[in-house]
């Protein structure tokens, strides 16, 4: 029989600082005392990937109850223990925002955080031992996969009460225009790297982007907000073999305008070829779910300039990557978002 999800845990413990000090028996033992399972004999590795987060797959067998699979996510290398705050951050959805919404998630055990607040990290299920499927780039869903993720989207939007009782949820674009990282300079020679590809330079141009986010923050700022995902493309997905599609990695969660979810994942998932074809039948199919799930749908007119306007927040993520592998899927992400900007001339749409 299969045993029910309990509700997250949120836990302050000692967070390892390193992958090797994470697989301490003992030390899960208190991470997952929760579940009433009694102690942990073992933790056996089964794959660790690492780009911005590590993710590790474990499996962690109790001395007198079987094993569970388990995902742990956090920042384990040198330097990013200030990146605690985006964990927390996706630990804080998974326990005050998913338990309100109908959507396929990965199953959150517990989100521990040191005492001191430095480090964080989350015990996700590990959705690839129960046979999940997760696309990328290289990998273009079709028209109909994106229309079911849309529809998805369309009812995380629709739980606009979710913000008031989520208040630690804020705006993305601010946050952007304040970073240091990676810096303007930096984002302009990340821009003309090996995946500029065949982009037109208007659309290459760091300085005209930067102000294009600017107008961009503006206009969110005095629009209507919804909780986003934030980093919809196809990387953060999974599929199981019925077909079933969901989101992952919710480490930026934030409130926004919709439109900024629709455009970047709708291009994100899509050849670019196949967007410009679809994509208006994708945004009504989107729109008549919103209403369906009792959101304030605008008019497609209005929508379908929200859209073109929102297009540089996804395409700014793509162009400061730096740790996706294999790089070519940072490549086709970046031309697929750079091509809708230049299609739609959100620049120009926003004043930039």
């Amino acid at each position: 029989m299969a045993r029910p999800t309990p509700p997250v845990a949120r836990l302050a413990l000692p967070v390892p600082a390193t992958l090797e000090q994470l697989f301490d028996p003992d030390w899960f033992s208190r991470a997952l005392a929760h579940l009433g399972r009694g102690p942990v004999a073992e933790c056996q590795v089964v794959e660790t990937r690492e780009a911005m987060a590590a993710k590790v797959r474990l499996l962690v067998h109790f001395a007198d109850d079987g094993s569970l699979p388990l995902c742990a996510k956090g920042f384990f290398a040198a330097g990013m223990a200030g990146a605690a705050a985006v964990t927390r951050r996706e630990g804080r959805f998974y326990a005050d925002v998913a338990p309100h919404l109908e959507l396929h998630l990965p199953a959150c055990y517990a989100v521990v955080s040191d005492p001191g607040g430095e480090r964080c990290v989350l015990l996700l299920a590990d959705l690839a031992a129960a046979g999940a499927h997760f696309p990328t780039a290289l990998e273009p869903l079709t028209p109909e996969q994106v229309a079911e993720t849309l529809g998805q989207l369309a009812h995380l939007h629709a739980t606009t009460e979710l913000l008031a009782n989520n208040p630690w949820l804020g705006e993305r674009l601010p946050e952007i225009l304040a970073s240091p990282y990676p810096g303007w300079s930096r984002t302009q020679a990340l821009m003309h790297d090996a995946r500029r590809g065949d982009l037109p330079a208007d659309t290459l141009d760091a300085e005209r982007l930067r102000r294009a986010l600017e107008r961009l923050a503006a206009w969110a700022a005095a629009t209507p907000h919804s909780v986003l995902h934030g980093d919809g493309h196809p990387g953060n997905l999974f599929r199981f073999g019925d077909g079933r599609l969901g989101f992952l990695d919710w480490q930026l969660v934030h409130r926004g305008p919709w439109a900024l979810d629709v455009a970047y994942h709708l291009n994100a998932a899509l050849p670019v070829e196949v967007a410009e074809r679809e994509e208006r039948a994708l945004l009504d199919h989107y729109l008549a779910a919103l209403a369906r799930h009792g959101g304030r749908a605008p008019s497609f007119a209005t929508a379908w300039e929200d859209y073109r306007r929102a297009l540089p927040y996804g395409f700014y993520h793509w162009c400061i990557t730096q740790r996706v592998r294999p790089e070519a899927i940072t490549h086709e992400t970046f031309r697929r978002l750079g091509w809708a900007v230049t299609r739609h001339q959100s620049y120009r749409l926003l004043g930039a």
